[in-house]
């Protein structure tokens, strides 16, 4: 599974949907994922790609890791494992 698989599927669990449902340019709000499951999100995805994402769970936009889509979340993850290579 490439990265972008393996985060739609993240994705789509903590939001109880298909992966056929999560667009590229969704939002986790659109999804229906709340501040909660946003941080399993992250955990899942630091847990997956074995990775630290910089994120700040009480300032989500102070952080230097992009939640604002789908698409910029897999940017970030593309980017943090290409920097641990």
């Amino acid at each position: 599974m490439s990265i972008k698989d393996k985060v739609i599927a993240i994705i789509a669990d903590q939001a109880v949907l298909e992966p056929s449902d999560v667009r590229m340019d969704s939002t986790l709000e659109d999804l229906g994922i709340d501040s909660l499951g946003l941080v399993e999100s992250i955990f899942a995805i630091e847990e997956e790609f074995d990775i630290n994402v910089p994120f700040n769970a009480n300032d989500p936009q102070a952080s230097d890791f992009d939640i604002s889509s789908v698409s910029s979340i897999i940017a970030g993850i593309e980017q943090l494992k290409k920097e641990q290579s």
